[in-house]
């Protein structure tokens, strides 16, 4: 099941909001109301918003202090901010919108179409984002996984390699014992050489023991 992205609209008339959800409903997407900056800070403080509809004129914190609250906060900097506003005061009005960290500025009233396709945009791209975010996790989980299941594997691997030389230890040691009491010197050198063989791969072998330093080269 796909999780729905949550939609912040942030304006204090509440006619505004309920305008603002018949027009975004049929994106099917979680609508959040806040009526305040306030409210809206509160709420940015437990939940991760695909985007934020933000009134500019409200009472007490308008909406350009209230984007620079949210562009100040680390969890909320990047969340996209689209301004919405019942005045056009012009270019420098404007200009004050994107400076404050408004992704887009739309003076009411606006279309319906318009305002719906530009959110749609910026769902899509938090649904991306949220699957990439997922599918690394998922593949950071699979190579942890695959690490642990070849350590495993390997420490499997060394016991029974280390059983088998044991084994090669000890019927060389009674080799060597049996040559001892025989006189053939090339006998014997040839043990020695075998006992020397054998001490080098004891030594390998521990090195490739968990805790004891060695490891691949």
């Amino acid at each position: 099941m796909v999780q729905k992205a949550k939609i912040l609209l942030v304006d204090d008339r509440p006619e505004n909001l309920l305008a603002l959800e018949a027009i975004l409903s049929a994106l099917d997407q979680t609508l959040v109301r806040a009526s305040s900056g306030e409210e809206a800070l509160k709420a940015l403080l437990t939940d991760d918003f695909a985007v934020i509809l933000l009134d500019v004129q409200m009472p007490g914190m308008d909406g350009f202090e209230t984007a620079a609250h949210i562009k100040r906060r680390e969890r909320t900097r990047d969340i996209p901010i689209i301004f919405l506003t019942a005045i056009n005061h012009g270019p420098h009005h404007t200009f004050r919108g994107y400076a404050a960290g408004a992704v887009d500025y739309i003076s009411k009233p606006f279309d319906p179409w318009v305002l719906r396709a530009k959110v749609s945009v910026f769902v899509e791209l938090y649904m991306k984002n949220c699957q990439l975010r997922e599918q690394a996790s998922l593949l950071r989980l699979q190579l942890e996984g695959g690490r642990v299941d070849e350590a495993k594997e390997s420490a499997g691997l060394l016991a029974e390699l280390s059983a088998r030389l044991a084994a090669v230890e000890e019927q060389a040691e009674a080799l060597s014992k049996q040559l001892d009491e025989s006189a053939d010197a090339a006998a014997v050198a040839t043990a020695a050489h075998l006992e020397r063989k054998l001490t080098g791969l004891r030594r390998a072998l521990d090195a490739l023991e968990p805790g004891t330093g060695g490891g691949a080269g």
